[in-house]
């Protein structure tokens, strides 16, 4: 385990290295370190979860690294509910980028209004 020091100058150097890095898991001293104890880490994240015990920020983490590392993910429930819900639109994979869908999902009509916007 390295010392929290040691930690904080690996990030200033990843900086150094690239001042415009969005995100640490792009340097290659983190990359291999993620990698490194990845299995670990599940096995951390499983074993808490079948004993019941809460992990939020372990498992949130293999979360959002398990997102981050995927081009394509199954968020077709999410952007569906964002729609009935909201009007908020989505965007389809077989269809061009920046070209919107909202649904009418009960047929009834109604004062919501479809829209996007960028974030």
């Amino acid at each position: 385990m390295h010392h929290p020091l040691t930690l904080l100058g690996k990030i200033k150097e990843a900086y150094d290295n690239n001042p415009k890095l969005s995100n640490l898991l792009l340097d290659d001293y983190f990359r291999a370190e993620i990698k490194r104890c990845q299995k670990g880490w599940r096995n951390v994240v499983s074993n808490t979860a079948k004993k019941g015990i809460p992990t939020p920020a372990f498992s949130t983490a293999l979360a959002f690294y398990d997102q981050y590392r995927s081009a394509v993910l199954p968020a077709n429930l999410l952007q569906a509910m964002r729609d009935y819900f909201g009007a908020h639109t989505y965007e389809r994979v077989d269809k061009p980028r920046g070209e919107f869908f909202h649904i009418n999902w009960t047929g009834h009509g109604g004062t919501t209004s479809s829209g996007s916007y960028n974030a």
